[in-house]
């Protein structure tokens, strides 16, 4: 299922069966629908938004709800036009989604200031939480500082002991070695050398060479997207991952990378992520509701777009209101409990609390069937998984 529609994508209204309507809302999916990351968010975002309104309003009919979704196309600037637009002309109360991180910053800044919500669900940076926080932004699902770290850390306590980094050649490469590498010294780990790739890059091979010659046990690869993908594949050529003397450990992958490489090609890699659609039941019964809907398993910043609506829904309801500051400070003072990432909360800073996992790609013969791709490895408890709350610069720490 692809949308390509540049401006409004669909529009999903819901309307209470109550006479008297206590509180509107209007939420925006502003996505990916036809670039680098609309598999891992796009039209399985604005499904989950779906999902998420429907099963509020089963047990809850006090709300008017509006779900509309629109393409950013990865550009600041058009997410900044959308943003604008929405909550100043069409009344959008909240924001959900968002890939990109340059992007996610543009919008993160409009509502600074604006009655509107943002739920950052699928941009990566972790500044969204820090230097850049505002007093009407969540960031859910996961973040650099949480990949970084709990990918290392995870890899590290599993007998990972020695690593050489891959490195995509920017600011969002930069920093996930550079705040991995903190914590595998930290450990009593060791980084044995690093090589830099330009961004985007087709051919990785003497930079795969260089983590091969090295004698490293583990491969972080801090890049992401189609390097990350290149990545694996070439190394599979190599054959360097062959016998199991050195893993490949990516900083950012997900489960719709894994798809795109076959199990054959990605068996072994190790990757972080805060949702597995074969976790549990509640897991499994609510994302074989999602392939119904769009025919793949979801991501988890799909999980997260629906969590976070979900959460939303539930603090409109109890603060009676749907002013963003009033909503915020309900979302952070209400523990936040759904079937996609159990029991948590929201911190202060924004930042959405709940446990990640260390997963490992299974060989193809241990999968059972389809999107079977993942072996839990470890649990990494929120409270270690994420920055500690006075450690991020955010001005709304006190």
């Amino acid at each position: 299922m692809r949308l390509s529609t540049i401006g409004l994508a669909c529009t999903l209204v819901v309307l209470s069966s109550a006479s008297v309507l206590a509180t509107s809302v209007k939420i925006g999916v502003l996505t990916d629908l036809s670039g680098s990351t609309s598999d891992m968010s796009g039209s399985g975002s604005v499904v989950a938004a779906r999902m998420a309104v429907q099963d509020f309003l089963e047990t809850n009919q006090a709300l008017k709800v509006e779900v509309i979704s629109a393409d950013h196309q990865n550009k600041p600037d058009v997410a900044s036009n959308i943003s604008r637009g929405w909550i100043g002309q069409e009344g959008v109360t909240a924001i959900v989604d968002v890939p990109s991180s340059s992007a996610a910053l543009a919008v993160n800044e409009i509502v600074r200031s604006s009655n509107a919500v943002f739920i950052a669900a699928t941009a990566g940076t972790s500044d969204l939480t820090g230097k850049a926080c505002t007093p009407h932004t969540i960031h859910w699902a996961i973040d650099t500082w949480a990949l970084a770290h709990s990918t290392a850390r995870a890899v590290v306590e599993d007998g990972g002991k020695s690593w050489f980094f891959i490195t995509a050649d920017y600011a969002f490469g930069h920093t996930l070695e550079s705040e991995a590498s903190a914590v595998i010294k930290s450990l009593g780990g060791e980084v044995k050398g690093r090589v830099r790739h330009p961004f985007p890059t087709a051919d990785l091979s003497s930079h795969l060479l260089q983590a091969q010659a090295s004698g490293a046990k583990v491969i972080g690869l801090a890049n992401a997207g189609g390097d990350m993908i290149a990545s694996v594949r070439q190394a599979h050529e190599f054959g360097i991952t062959k016998g199991g003397h050195q893993v490949l450990a990516s900083m950012i992958g997900t489960i719709t990378d894994v798809h795109a490489l076959g199990l054959e090609t990605a068996q072994g890699l190790l990757v972080t992520e805060a949702f597995y659609w074969d976790l549990n039941d509640d897991t499994r019964k609510w994302s074989a509701r999602f392939e119904k809907e769009i025919g793949r398993k979801p991501t988890m910043m799909q999980a997260g777009v629906y969590a976070g609506i979900l959460h939303y829904l539930k603090a409109v309801d109890a603060a009676k209101s749907s002013h963003a500051g009033t909503v915020v400070t309900k979302m952070k003072e209400l523990p936040t409990e759904d079937k996609l990432f159990g029991p948590g909360k929201i911190r202060m800073d924004g930042r959405k609390i709940h446990d990640v996992y260390l997963f490992r790609v299974k060989a193809p013969a241990r999968a059972t069937g389809p999107w079977d791709y993942y072996e839990k490895v470890r649990t990494v408890p929120g409270e270690q998984a994420f920055r500690p709350l006075h450690d991020g610069n955010c001005p709304l720490v006190k």
